[in-house]
């Protein structure tokens, strides 16, 4: 995911014009748990292909163009993206109320159902949510498909139900990526919640005044938004790293930080959060 912002001091771009935010975050499934901030200046496929360099498998996003670029992977397209479109498509009352009847909420119905079978499997195997979802989630599917088709063949002057319905055409391919493997998610939610926190953040702080700020930025949100993912206290965390890691020599062996990210076993309990728990429960 990406999330644009301002630098102002970038050479050759005037103060006005758009950097980016990338953000990627492991999966569900991953035993590491960790989320990654990159500034970049463009949103090109260029900065996509550099960031997944060297890695295979499935990547779950947005129907952006750019993810293209990225070799060995396997697109898995957010549904929860697509059933914005057609939300956006409902028409409203003079009040602010959907009008009932509508094809846009007749389509987001569809995707309901699909992720009300997700909430339905969600304690299952891997092996076994992917068993379900060629039963279940396929059904739902062909049935999505077949009204995709059958409104898009209907006269509306409403542009976003059109353009929704395009949507879903153009990324059929990759909307059934999921139905491949257990562990893959219908949305990339999980990602989204990471790149909240920056997102409402940043209408306090604006812009970043140099690019060295915006790295500087994305390195304290990779930690924070890691050291959340793994259920650390963050200020405890950033408290000790920043006090520990300066008595170590990692600028020539770098292997000594392992023990210092958020995913470590060998970090001290006050960092966890069940730390602060348990000392409660025991008052």
């Amino acid at each position: 995911m990406k999330q644009e912002f301002q630098c102002n001091k970038e050479e050759g771009k005037q103060a006005s014009s758009d950097s980016f935010m990338w953000v990627m975050r492991s999966a569900a499934c991953e035993e590491i748990k960790a989320a990654f901030f990159h500034y970049s200046r463009s949103r090109s496929g260029d900065v996509a292909k550099q960031l997944l360099q060297g890695f295979h498998g499935y990547l779950t996003t947005d129907a952006y163009s750019a993810y293209e670029k990225a070799e060995n992977i396997k697109r898995n397209l957010c549904w929860a993206h697509c059933r914005r479109y057609f939300i956006e498509s409902i028409p409203l009352d003079n009040k602010g109320k959907e009008i009932s009847g509508s094809k846009g909420a007749e389509g987001r119905e569809f995707i309901n159902l699909l992720f009300k079978v997700e909430d339905e499997i969600k304690e299952l195997s891997y092996d076994e949510k992917k068993e379900k979802r060629q039963e279940a989630s396929r059904a739902i599917l062909d049935a999505f498909w077949s009204w995709v088709e059958e409104t898009s063949a209907i006269s509306t002057t409403n542009e976003n139900l059109t353009k929704a319905l395009n949507y879903a055409k153009n990324q059929k391919k990759y909307l059934e990526t999921f139905l491949e493997d257990g562990r893959l998610p219908i949305s990339n939610n999980l990602c989204e919640a990471n790149i909240k926190p920056y997102a409402v953040a940043r209408r306090a702080w604006l812009f970043a005044d140099t690019p060295r700020g915006a790295t500087a930025n994305a390195i304290l949100y990779t930690l924070v938004e890691s050291a959340k993912a793994n259920i650390l206290d963050v200020y405890e965390y950033l408290k000790y790293i920043l006090e520990a890691m300066p008595n170590t020599d990692f600028k020539n062996h770098p292997e000594l930080l392992d023990k210092y990210l958020p995913w470590s076993k060998d970090l001290p309990e006050e960092c966890r959060l069940n730390h602060k728990h348990k000392k409660c429960f025991k008052k």
